[in-house]
Formats: structure tokens, C-alpha cells, sequence
């Protein structure tokens, strides 16, 4: 079950961690961030899952140390001689079967009460200083107990492999390799997702055209005004101006919008993402195509 978790949690996350970089190359920023909230939550699934596993096991060491301990404890409560009579002279009997105290029967009678109440403490005293102490004992000689089962059921020393020697070549290889990949990919999305200075095209004009969808409403009107609403809204997302950018609607939910002068590969890709990851008022769009027009 707990590897059935990692293989789950690791799937998860290795497509949350592709959709996140897919999702920021493209500008789909909404997406992006659904991506990395799920990626979150996956990464702290996993991390659940560790520190649940090396908490059992270190339960499990807890209560196998505490069974030995116990265990060496009993060894040595058997090994303890029997304790001797507290008070040998109040136990002695004659053969007659008479019982003598030897002791005057007015102080017994004064002063009984307060020395077995001093007899009382005295003895719980010692029990208490004592009993920690044999814990104590018990726990350090658990290191030294044999193992479960004998000592003979335990394989020779000679007869088990040797200790291999930490691979230092291969982890150095892997972390180098590791590093390498790491920052290909950061400087990768960092080339696709950094506003840089790029070459004019040479056409006069780009052209987007898109589908918008309302949801709950088939009015034509409100079907317009969301159109508007998010190419106004997502032809300020490129770098350059959009200063002339008109909208017509080619046929039912079909709209093409135009934007002079021209726009790069950037900023096509900025509308794109826009356009494609842009939510308002139960609206959304898909982008079917873009391209140059004029020259």
C-alpha cells in the first residue's frame, strides 16, 4: 500500500510539475496556477506519507525496545534473592508454639502506630529509589541481550557479504547530471516566458480567430458583449501596443480580431494564452488559429 502511494504520488505530481511548465510556456496563467496548486498538494501528500512511514517504524523500534527491556527486567527480578523477614522478631515462634515480642506491652502499644507508619514510608522509599534503577540497568544491558530466537539461529560473521563502499563516482555522475538538467529547463522556460526584444515582423497585420462560449445563455447580444469583452481585455497582454485592433464576428460564436501593426512570435503567444485561458462572466474561449496577414 505504501508503495501503491508512491507510484501514485509520483505520477501525480510528474504531470501536475508538465502541465505547470507546459501551461507558463503557453501563458495560460489560470491554468498554471490550478496546475501548481495541485502540484502543491501532491508534494505535501508525499511528504504525508513519509514521515507516516518512519513514524510507524520508529514505533515499532520503541515497543521492540521496550519488550527487551522489559524482558532483561523479569531476568533480573529472577536472579534477586528472596528478601529476608522485615521484621524477623515479630515473626518468632517457639516450638511450643508461643510468641514472644520481648518487648513491654504498654510501648508496643504507644508507640506501634508510628513505626510502622516510619517502616511504611521507609519501605515505599526504597522501592521507589530502587525500582528506577533496575530500569535503568535493564535498558543498557538491552544493547548486550542476544538477538530473537538465540544466538544460534544467527548467520556467522564471516559467511555475510562485505560492506560495499558508498558509490562516490556514480552519485557525483548523477548529481552532475541532475544540476546539468536543471538548468537547461530553468533557462528553457525562462527563454520562452521572458519578454525580450525581438525582430519587427514583416507582415502589416495579425489576425486571431477564436470561438466564444457562454454558458447558460444562447443570447446573441450577451454572446457579443463577452467577445468584446475579453479581446479587449486580453489585447493588452502583449508587449507591444495594440493600438488598432477591431473585432468582427465571422458567423454564429465565430469572431476574428485583427491587430496593426503585426505582432512577434511573443507576443502571439501571449493572445494565445490569453485568449485560451481568459474566464469572465461564465465565458469562455478557444483560439482555432493565427497568422501574419499582409507584407
Amino acid at each position: 500500500m505504501k508503495y501503491a502511494g508512491y507510484v501514485f504520488g509520483g505520477l501525480s505530481g510528474a504531470a501536475a510539475g508538465g502541465y505547470f511548465v507546459l501551461y507558463l510556456y503557453r501563458w495560460e496563467w489560470q491554468r498554471a496556477l490550478i496546475s501548481g496548486v495541485l502540484l502543491l498538494a501532491v508534494e505535501v501528500l508525499l511528504v504525508g506519507i513519509v514521515l507516516h512511514a518512519r513514524v510507524s517504524r520508529l514505533r515499532r523500534e520503541v515497543a521492540e525496545g521496550r519488550d527487551r527491556t522489559e524482558e532483561i527486567l523479569r531476568g533480573l527480578e529472577r536472579t534477586r534473592p528472596d528478601p529476608s523477614p522485615r521484621f524477623r522478631w515479630l515473626e518468632a515462634r517457639r516450638r511450643d508454639g508461643t510468641h514472644r515480642t520481648y518487648v513491654f506491652v504498654p510501648v508496643l502499644m504507644a508507640a506501634g502506630a508510628v513505626m510502622s507508619a516510619a517502616a511504611w514510608a521507609v519501605q515505599k522509599l526504597a522501592s521507589a529509589a530502587g525500582g528506577p534503577g533496575d530500569r535503568r540497568t535493564a535498558a543498557r544491558l538491552a544493547g548486550l541481550a542476544a538477538p530473537p530466537g538465540g544466538v544460534g539461529r544467527a548467520e556467522p560473521l564471516e559467511s555475510r557479504p562485505a560492506v560495499r563502499r558508498p558509490p562516490r563516482v556514480r552519485t557525483f555522475v548523477v548529481a552532475v547530471l541532475a544540476l546539468t538538467a536543471l538548468a537547461f529547463g530553468v533557462g528553457r522556460l525562462a527563454d520562452a516566458t521572458q519578454t525580450r526584444p525581438r525582430e519587427r515582423p514583416t507582415a502589416a497585420a495579425t489576425t486571431v480567430v477564436f470561438e466564444v462560449a457562454v454558458r447558460g445563455s444562447a443570447d446573441a447580444a450577451a454572446g457579443r458583449m463577452a467577445a468584446r469583452d475579453l479581446w479587449e481585455s486580453c489585447r493588452r497582454a502583449t508587449r507591444v501596443p495594440a493600438r488598432h485592433a477591431p473585432l468582427s464576428r465571422l458567423e454564429g460564436d465565430l469572431w476574428v480580431g485583427s491587430v496593426r501593426p503585426a505582432l512577434g512570435d511573443h507576443d502571439r503567444m501571449r493572445l494565445r494564452g490569453c485568449l485560451d485561458d481568459a474566464t469572465a462572466e461564465r465565458t469562455t474561449a478557444k483560439v482555432l488559429g493565427d497568422g501574419q496577414v499582409g507584407g
